[in-house]
């Protein structure tokens, strides 16, 4: 998209390194059966791949997953059935949702909470189609606030 004020528009790319998908970098420290323990041990904790991915990142220096194992982190955990019933961007918003209704409940008159309620239950809407679409996610799943509270409280 193009600058408001100049006639230039920015210098948006990947910075990400061209290196062949699957095939491990030379200074790479760890093997691949270490990197899917590493992943095991973390899922069983309790995070997600998001949280994975930055621990492997700064504790363990693998910069990039993909590059190393050939697939996405996400793909891996569904191999070995580490995923969540929910997708983790899915879940997120949910909880954000959960917490503003919260909010509104004792804040009736707050008018700006109650416009962002809306919006990001319209993305968690929005995603649930995509979801939906791809097959993550039933085809008769519906979005629910009291149940999206239970679903985050336990």
């Amino acid at each position: 998209m193009a600058r408001m004020h100049t006639g230039k528009h920015g210098k948006a790319k990947s910075r990400k390194p061209e290196v062949e998908i699957g095939k491990a970098p030379e200074d790479a420290k760890l093997s691949k059966a270490e990197i899917e323990k590493i992943i095991e041990d973390y899922s069983k904790q309790g995070m997600g791949p998001e949280i994975i991915g930055q621990y492997l990142k700064d504790k363990h220096g693998v910069p990039y997953i993909r590059q190393i194992m050939g697939k996405r982190l996400v793909q891996i955990m569904d191999e070995r059935k580490l995923s969540r019933a929910l997708p983790a961007d899915m879940l997120n918003l949910m909880k954000k949702a959960v917490g503003m209704r919260k909010h509104l409940s004792s804040n009736k008159q707050d008018l700006h909470n109650r416009l962002r309620l809306v919006r990001t239950e319209s993305k968690i809407w929005r995603l649930s189609k995509y979801y939906k679409r791809e097959g993550t996610l039933p085809k008769d799943w519906k979005y629910d606030p009291e149940q999206a509270a239970l679903i985050i409280k336990g």
